[in-house]
């Protein structure tokens, strides 16, 4: 099996999904969801959030899921080797956090289950 080249780091309520170590963040965005499983929300945005951008040459992407009471802060986005368009790039990082069919999405594959509970 192949290793997988994604980190995930987990600290005091906070996951952070990203390709390099240390997460930096040179463009983002922010939405608010339910209480879900923060770690495969991280991830379902983050192939997201890959597919969208992957044209933006020198990209890597980062995804933080914070909680906070009622729910979770997610910060999507990451950073960028090199000069880019960074209007565009945020607008087109809000514009996935916004979409109500990807959001439907992320939130069905991470409901917290009873077992969780």
């Amino acid at each position: 099996m192949a290793q997988s080249r994604w980190h995930t780091i987990r600290n005091e309520g906070v996951v952070t999904h990203t390709r390099r170590l240390p997460a930096h963040f040179d463009v983002s965005a922010e939405t608010t969801f339910p209480l879900l499983r923060r770690g495969r929300l991280a991830t379902q945005i983050r192939q997201d959030l890959w597919r969208a951008l992957k044209g933006l040459r020198g990209f890597s992407p980062v995804v933080e899921v914070r909680t906070q009471e009622g729910g979770l802060v997610v910060r999507a986005g990451g950073s960028v080797a090199g000069p880019f368009p960074a209007t565009t790039t945020q607008s087109v990082i809000a514009d996935l956090l916004a979409d109500t069919t990807k959001r439907a999405r992320w939130v069905a594959r991470s409901q917290i289950t009873q077992s969780e509970v």
